[in-house]
């Protein structure tokens, strides 16, 4: 095993690890060392090919076929140098002032927040596209958000030179997405920081003065994309005076689990929420140009009220089919009209409850339970009913809706979604779900018997240690949590440097 010393240590580098990474460069130029530790490849630029078959594998954890416990839901997250800012579609959003403060945390100010948010807006080219960046699935969507009733409401993105290639969640083939792999991180190396990719940390814990990390570096497999690591493929023992973990609310969770923290700390993996959400697809008689052009430019927000969001979207075949619920030609039918789909993202919001957790099993791997609750498939359904009604507003001839009996609604039955739709017509593991915006597990509150950090991220009762990702979360945010975590992650970074003398 070989020893290596840092003075920051930070695990993760995604909007978490990126942004803390960045803020860090102060450090370095004082002589210390500030090291990044991320399990995932790193790719050149031409390595991303757009290909749904190539780069899974290589940009998400389990190919982004990781799976609840009971395989009911699953949950994507990215897993490169990057983490998950390389494969999500660059919609980027404040802080929501409401749920901040529903969250109660001492000393985590709402203004704070939204100012170092917007820091960050602008430091990745966050913006409104321009019309002609507009597809033509995204162009229906806003006609049957005005036929239906509803408000549609344009996303800002991170992108810069945008192509329209509408390949956002495979990692954008070029370059225009503007995430901790295309901003952060290369500022940071730059002004010296030390990155090392295809590094694991299996364990942490407590040093004489700070903490030690134990790592594994993975060597390449003959036509492995990706650059090998920094470092030689090996064992490592990490000294560092400080620890930052940033990898995600799985990743950071699982890590201080295994390495024996749960026994200070019971909150720890507790608290796990994510936005549940499904694919709905309208046929209609003409084909759309669905894969030209940003896939994620509107929505439709009824998380205040009801519990549920509405994204345009884009999806491959296979992604799409998989995610169709039910068999024969209540799938292949879809399948088939390809060409002439209209997408539609349904997402909705949960709470944290007792039963949705995070654990290891006894070789230390992460495990999900998740619990669908009433309340979650109801608001499937009544955004599933919203979904459809936006579909025939658009002029769609039939639509498939996952909570229906039969899955196939046609223009005929409109007035009879409430009825057809139904909560109660959700079946796990036979309704095809997904989850993106995997939050919570390490929260922050006032003590350790209430949460694992408090507002700035530090560990309860240990001061080297702090956490810097979506696990903060104390509760759900009803939003894509991006620049909500690189807010967070700033403010970790800013204690950081605060224990350096550095303000």
């Amino acid at each position: 095993m070989k020893d290596e010393r840092c003075n920051v240590l930070v695990v993760g580098s995604g909007a978490g690890g990126g942004t803390v990474a960045q803020r860090l460069m102060p450090l370095v130029k004082r002589g210390l060392r500030v090291l990044v530790l991320e399990q995932g490849p790193r790719l050149e630029d031409h390595e991303f090919n757009g290909s749904e078959v190539d780069m899974p594998p290589v940009l998400y954890e389990d190919g982004a076929g990781f799976l609840t416990a009971d395989g009911s839901m699953t949950l994507a997250f990215g897993r490169a140098y990057g983490g998950s800012t390389v494969v999500y579609t660059g919609t980027s959003l404040l802080p929501p002032r409401r749920i901040i403060g529903t969250w109660e945390v001492p000393g985590l100010d709402a203004d704070d927040l939204e100012r170092r948010a917007q820091r960050y807006q602008k430091e990745n080219s966050v913006h409104l596209l321009p019309p002609e960046k507009i597809n033509e699935n995204n162009h229906l969507f806003v006609k049957g958000c005005e036929a239906a009733g509803f408000r549609a409401e344009q996303f800002p993105v991170n992108v810069k030179g945008c192509r329209g290639s509408s390949l956002c969640n495979v990692g954008c083939p070029n370059g225009a997405k503007q995430g901790t792999n295309r901003v952060q991180l290369p500022a940071a190396e730059a002004g010296g920081v030390d990155v090392v990719t295809r590094a694991t940390v299996t364990r942490i814990k407590a040093g004489v003065q700070g903490g030690i990390a134990e790592v594994t570096v993975a060597d390449t497999t003959e036509g492995e994309a990706g650059l090998p690591s920094e470092w030689e493929p090996g064992e490592y023992r990490i000294l560092a005076d400080h620890v930052v973990l940033a990898g995600g609310s799985i990743g950071s969770s699982a890590l201080l689990l295994r390495s024996g923290f749960d026994s200070r700390l019971p909150r720890i993996g507790q608290g796990f929420t994510c936005h549940p959400c499904f694919i709905l697809v309208g046929e209609h008689p003409e084909p759309i140009s669905n894969d030209v052009g940003h896939p994620k430019s509107f929505y439709v927000d009824a998380a205040a009220r009801e519990g549920w969001l509405l994204e345009t979207c884009m999806y491959f075949p296979f992604v799409t089919a998989k995610n169709l619920t039910g068999l024969g030609v209540d799938v292949t039918g879809f399948v088939e009209a390809f060409p002439r789909l209209q997408m539609i993202l349904a997402m909705v919001c949960d709470e944290a409850v007792e039963e949705n957790r995070i654990e290891v099993d006894s070789r230390g791997r992460p495990v999900v339970h998740y619990t669908f609750t009433y309340e979650v498939k109801e608001r499937l359904a009544l955004a599933t009913r919203a979904a459809a009604r936006i579909f025939f507003g658009a002029g769609a001839l039939r639509v498939h809706a996952p909570l229906s009996v039969p899955t196939t609604l046609t223009w005929a039955e409109v007035s009879a979604l409430n009825q057809r739709i139904q909560g109660d017509n959700f079946l796990p593991g036979r309704t095809s779900v997904s989850a993106a915006h995997l939050m919570g597990g390490c929260g922050m509150g006032h003590d350790a018997k209430d949460s694992v950090t408090d507002s700035w991220g530090r560990v309860h009762g240990f001061p080297w240690l702090r956490v810097a990702d979506s696990s903060l979360f104390p509760n759900a945010l009803e939003i894509n949590p991006y620049l909500t975590v690189m807010a967070l992650a700033d403010r970790v970074a800013e204690g950081v440097l605060q224990e350096y003398g550095i303000s």
